[in-house]
């Protein structure tokens, strides 16, 4: 039986406790949440799982290994004393990334160079061979964080990372990222039982994504590769089983996902994208100003967008989340409606009163995750017995 061994999900300010979530329901065993990341515990399959269904993680590191090192003597020595050959053949490549914060350690440059000098030289004292460096497309990718004198290696298990799903090839301005949008949604509340509407759709990200969620089909299904598959210990059949369990595990869907967009070429590029990611029968995208629109639906819509703020094009401001506001209260009655926005000025001038405020980043620039609950007539005779 494979023995179970700890990973680290590393994720976005704000979605620990949605990854955390995340891991318990698909069995992840001793799930502790921190900063930017959750730890847990898995087997091989496991891991294979995590990597291809996590909706909010960016990237599954294993541990291998953690000593003490307040120089480079003790770094190379920590590095050295770690068995390479086990993960790593002499023909074969690798590459390092490292995060330093540290006083003994102060470029992180550095420390990458000490570490392969320490596998070079191990590979040849011992084979007379050594691994090269492919910092594109490495054989094994080492993670190396030094916290003050304490150092950690892990494996990476992901590769590039997990918000590059492999359906979105056409990006148009300023999209959102894969995980971000993922982790949006879940933090929404989005969970599949009712309509969904993008009302400002880009290049389709939010729309796929609702659209994996609602039909729980694996986030990471059409990636092309992961970094676990050039690993000694990769098991293509295990892989395979466990992607046959996930699929038997996607359910129907009884609603529509629409996504609207002013741009001819924003809805071209979504369109496309969503046929990437054979969603087609899903979502529907359509050429429309959300503020020339009127909710289609009978019943509950759950309305979640990126509207363009200051930093990405050129608007005036001010009358566009007016827009924003008055198109929400006249025209999409019975509806929560979520918007992210980095502009935090911006949010005085919708006009409503938001219900929830969540603090996210969006890139470097720290953004707000507001929600408007649009009542059915007014707020007043919803209460009214």
């Amino acid at each position: 039986m494979e023995e179970n061994f700890r990973m680290i999900a590393k994720c976005f300010f704000g979605f620990e406790e949605i990854l955390e979530k995340e891991l318990r329901t698909l069995g992840a065993q001793d799930v502790v949440k921190g900063v930017r990341m959750v730890s847990f515990k898995g087997d091989k399959g496991f891991m294979y799982k995590a990597n291809l269904s996590l909706r909010t993680a960016l990237k599954i590191l294993k541990p291998i290994y953690s000593f003490r090192a307040n120089n480079e003597q003790a770094l190379y020595k920590g590095i050295a004393g770690i068995n390479w050959s086990k993960l790593l053949n002499a023909n074969q490549t690798f590459v390092i990334d490292t995060t330093v914060h540290s006083t003994y350690f102060n470029h992180s440059e550095f420390v990458s160079q000490k570490c392969k000098d320490a596998i070079v030289d191990q590979f040849r004292e011992r084979t007379g061979q050594r691994p090269s460096i492919d910092k594109q497309y490495p054989d094994l990718r080492i993670n190396v964080h030094i916290d003050k004198d304490q150092v950690s290696v892990a494996l990476d298990t992901s590769g590039n990372s997990l918000h590059q799903r492999g359906y979105r090839t056409a990006t148009n301005i300023a999209p959102i990222n894969e995980v971000l949008a993922a982790g949006i949604l879940l933090l929404s509340g989005w969970d599949g039982q009712s309509h969904f509407l993008d009302p400002m759709c880009g290049s389709g990200t939010f729309l796929a994504e609702a659209a994996m969620i609602a039909c729980n089909i694996p986030a990471n299904i059409n990636r092309k590769e992961f970094a676990f598959e050039k690993w000694k210990d990769w098991d293509n059949d295990l892989f395979d089983t466990i992607i046959d369990s996930l699929m038997k595990k996607t359910r129907e869907f009884h609603y529509t996902i629409k996504g609207f967009d002013k741009a001819p070429s924003a809805v071209s590029k979504a369109k496309d994208n969503i046929r990437n990611a054979n969603l087609e029968d899903y979502i529907t995208i359509r050429e429309d100003n959300f503020f020339d629109t009127e909710k289609e639906v009978e019943g509950k819509l759950h309305i979640v967008f990126n509207p363009p703020y200051d930093e990405r094009l050129d608007i005036h401001m001010e009358r566009f989340y007016q827009n924003i506001g008055d198109t929400l209260k006249k025209n999409y009655p019975g509806t929560n409606a979520w918007f992210i926005t980095a502009n935090l000025e911006a949010l005085k001038f919708v006009g409503l009163k938001p219900s929830r405020k969540i603090k996210l980043y969006n890139g470097s620039l720290e953004a707000r995750l507001v929600k408007y609950e649009m009542y059915e007539g007014s707020k007043r005779t919803k209460f009214q017995v």
